[in-house]
């Protein structure tokens, strides 16, 4: 038996990147997951395609996450469709980087809404179904930059940084009823974004941290199957950095 047979899984931004891996190894374990995309239909039905290729089950929905009452329906869809919600995965997110004497009002709105505000919209509905079942897990995808900062990125570390307030206080919220709060701070992780890094500059990252290399979104997907799995059942309200030792004290 997997670790989350019979457990619906609901990943936002699963399109692409960790949010892509991250709904892959949840089917892995046996979770039915559906995989949300904001406008890329076709990166989300090949992440569909590769579940179900590897024996699990998935679906793709649709829905602008930064929008509250898309959020609400999204939810009301998954739930819907399968007839119960167990782990909410907050990993859709963008960035709009600037210097905060250059940034504007709409780059600062745009990722606070889909960042921080989808995760509060989000967690707000699927709490509600989890209360009553009296089991769920919710994990936020928080940030290094959130916990340290980070030039350039106000907007992005502000709101990485409120994910894991909103992941303290929901775990102290929901805590009775059986649902269990936490967040997951990636490092420099290998995207399609640092591929593309000259080998210099490849090397500049890995000499910050410890074991000396990037980390892959495979990495990342581990940590978040674990937080959803009944093997943390004691584990709510904690930030956990897979970071590679970049961060540590």
């Amino acid at each position: 038996m997997k670790r989350l047979d019979g457990r619906v899984a609901l990943v936002t931004g699963a399109s692409r990147g960790i949010g892509a891996a991250v709904a892959q190894r949840l089917a892995s374990e046996g979770a039915v997951v559906a995989v949300n995309y904001a406008g890329n239909a076709r990166a989300a039905a090949d992440v569909v395609a590769a579940i179900v290729g590897a024996g699990g089950t998935a679906e793709a929905f649709q829905a602008d996450v930064s929008d509250a009452q898309a959020c609400q329906a999204l939810v009301e869809a998954v739930h819907e469709r399968f007839g119960r919600l167990d782990i909410l995965v907050n990993n859709a997110g963008i960035t709009r980087d600037g210097l905060l004497v250059r940034m504007s009002d709409d780059d600062w709105d745009a990722v606070i809404a889909t960042d921080l505000s989808s995760a509060f919209y989000l967690s707000r509905a699927a709490g509600k179904i989890m209360m009553k079942a009296r089991t769920g897990s919710i994990v936020n995808m928080s940030s290094v930059v959130g916990m340290v900062g980070n030039a350039g990125q106000v907007n992005y570390a502000a709101a990485k940084a409120g994910l894991i307030g909103m992941t303290k206080s929901i775990a102290r919220e929901l805590a009775s009823r059986g649902v269990r709060a936490n967040a997951v701070a990636p490092g420099f992780i290998s995207t399609d974004m640092t591929d593309a890094l000259p080998d210099a500059a490849k090397a500049a990252l890995s000499g910050t941290i410890a074991l000396g290399r990037l980390g892959s979104p495979d990495d990342v997907a581990a940590c978040v199957a674990f937080l959803a799995c009944d093997d943390a059942s004691y584990i709510t309200g904690q930030v956990i950095a897979v970071d590679g030792g970049m961060t540590f004290s």
